[in-house]
């Protein structure tokens, strides 16, 4: 494969005559967009192109196929969906079939670039179809049967299509596999040559990742035809601009997660903050137990409305919240002025997605706090983000019930001298004098500080300590023995402490291990790794996962197909099947 670089070098200013006069910014125009799509992008608020936009927008205008690497965050969904767009309305008007289909690992981020491309194309009468399981497969195939011009599609919903004949793509001009990385890793590696297998030949191919493994490379080299290569790293930041994040990880068994992340908060005090969490169950349940806790918190994931995820905003920006519940998908892009704080409820499943995370606070010459909630088990990979980050994280204990008296008492503190400062006490000090005949004038004070702290919900009388864990404490478990329920990882194959859920499909409808695999962490949206031993009988399944995903996973997979049959799901409670 012959790759054009397309890769911005900082060597060639250095090559300039010392006269020659500065390169003017790009500008949207100077791309070659139509004038509708610089109007879209006008009222979207773009003023001008990012780096990789301005790299990839005129190879795709001409046709050329193109690898990008480029991080979530980038501008890279535009820079690959305004050219496209604009191909298949120069095309013309008789599009029956999809011109475009892009492929996306979640259903959150096949929901999220529908919508941007929809405000892209809106202009031009371009018509976009996001498809993902859990949604009405009976709606999707009235959309399709209408006419799209583009569809955004997880891999095994678009499959399970392609097989039923509903989506058709001998009229298709272009594919994009978008975060490639991601979809291998989720198992859709076969789905993905099944897919681009079922395209015309002469189709334009558009592939982004944000890391370039040999497999990205070798998927390049066998679907893509002479390809452009574009590279953009995140830019260097200059002195004082560059994060300023103070890094701690408190190691917490995972039952005790939610107490620790309460005296976390309670604790640090965050202006604001995003607290991270795996699934959009667990945003809902954890932002409504925030709230049941006395703090002000939003739940945002990909399952809301664009008219809900916009009154979050609203209410995180205006200070009327102070806490974002959320998924990574859904967090993207997002952009907080007053963010202090990054919570990792749950420890990233990926080093680089930390880095993504932490990257919100600290901007600016601010300094900003990242905190990681770490099951014993889960110390490997701090190590991991310590190595790919090249910054040390400090591993604390957690905050005592004393740490926090201390800490609402130094508050206090604070308020009284304020209070002591601005004077007008006469109306309180009559109601001290007559107490002071039969007490100390510090112990009536004292007394008035533990009435205000009960008024308001701050006394810890009956507060409980929350169990530390030590960093050590995972090798010591480990030499109790596997009946003494020590911790084990969650991968392929560690189904010992997994949960055990019934799939109503095996070997005579041709299941694999692979398809329920592709099925599970395409429609739950947990990582493979958290899906242990799979059992496939002839005419049902038992997949082990993660106890703390079963719930999503039964709810995910209910009523959706799988090689093309609708399948039941429920959780298996037979210790043993022979």
């Amino acid at each position: 494969m012959t790759m054009s670089e397309h890769t911005p070098d900082a060597d060639d200013a250095s090559q300039a005559l010392p006269d020659s006069p500065s390169k003017p910014a790009p500008d949207f125009e100077s791309l070659g967009l139509d004038p509708r799509l610089l109007e879209a992008l006008r009222g979207l608020g773009y003023e001008e192109p990012t780096p990789i936009q301005t790299e990839a927008v005129p190879p795709l205008l001409e046709g050329r196929d193109l690898v990008g690497q480029a991080a979530t965050g980038t501008g890279k969904s535009a820079a690959f969906a305004l050219p496209l767009i604009q191909r298949l309305v120069a095309a013309g008007s008789d599009r029956p079939q999809p011109s475009v289909l892009i492929l996306v690992p979640t259903r959150e981020l096949a929901m999220q670039l529908s919508e941007a491309v929809y405000r892209y194309g809106r202009n031009l009468g371009v018509k976009v179809l996001p498809i993902y399981g859990g949604q009405s497969f009976s709606q999707q195939l009235k959309v399709l049967r209408r006419g799209v011009d583009i569809v955004v599609a997880t891999p095994g919903r678009a499959l399970d299509h392609i097989g039923r004949g509903t989506l058709r793509l001998e009229k298709l001009a272009a594919v994009v596999l978008d975060e490639a990385d991601e979809m291998l890793d989720m198992g859709f590696a076969e789905d993905l040559e099944a897919i681009l297998a079922a395209t015309p030949e002469d189709r334009q191919t558009v592939l982004f990742s944000a890391t370039m493994p040999p497999r990205i490379a070798d998927i390049a080299a066998r679907h893509l035809r002479d390809p452009v290569q574009v590279r953009i790293a995140r830019p260097a930041l200059a002195e004082g601009d560059a994060p300023q994040v103070v890094e701690i990880a408190y190691v917490v068994s995972r039952a005790h997660k939610i107490p620790a992340l309460v005296r976390v908060l309670n604790m640090e005090e965050p202006e604001a903050a995003i607290i991270f969490c795996r699934t959009r169950h667990e945003v809902d349940d954890l932002a409504e137990t925030l709230n049941a806790h006395g703090h002000r918190a939003e739940a945002l994931h990909g399952g809301m409305s664009q008219e809900q995820r916009d009154r979050v905003m609203r209410r995180l920006r205006s200070g009327k919240a102070d806490l974002l519940v959320a998924t990574d998908v859904a967090a993207r892009g997002l952009d907080i002025p007053r963010l202090t704080h990054v919570i990792n409820f749950d420890v990233p499943n990926a080093p680089e997605a930390y880095v993504h995370r932490i990257g919100r606070v600290g901007r600016a010459g601010r300094e900003g706090i990242a905190i990681i909630l770490a099951e014993p088990r889960e110390q490997r990979v701090l190590r991991s983000i310590e190595q790919l980050n090249r910054r040390p994280i400090e591993i604390r204990k957690l905050p005592t019930v004393a740490d926090l008296r201390d800490r609402r008492l130094e508050g206090v503190r604070s308020t009284l001298l304020e209070i002591l400062d601005e004077g007008d006490l006469d109306h309180f000090r009559g109601v001290v004098e007559s107490l002071s005949d039969d007490f100390e004038a510090v112990d009536v004070a004292s007394a008035a500080l533990k009435l205000s702290q009960i008024a308001t919900g701050q006394d810890l009388s009956d507060a409980r300590e929350i169990p530390q864990v030590s960093p050590g404490e995972k090798k010591s478990r480990k030499k109790q023995g596997k009946h003494e329920g020590a911790s084990r990882p969650r991968g392929r194959g560690s189904a010992r402490k997994g949960a055990r859920v019934f799939v109503g499909i095996g070997k005579d409808a041709g299941v694999r291990p692979k398809d329920l695999v592709g099925a599970i962490t395409g429609e739950a949206g947990i990582e493979g790794r958290q899906i242990g031993k799979i059992q496939i009988d002839e005419r049902f399944s038992i997949v082990e996962v993660a106890p703390d995903v079963v719930g999503e996973v039964i709810e995910a997979l209910h009523g959706n197909t799988i090689k093309g049959r609708r399948v039941t799901v429920r959780r298996d409670q037979v210790r043993k099947r022979e």
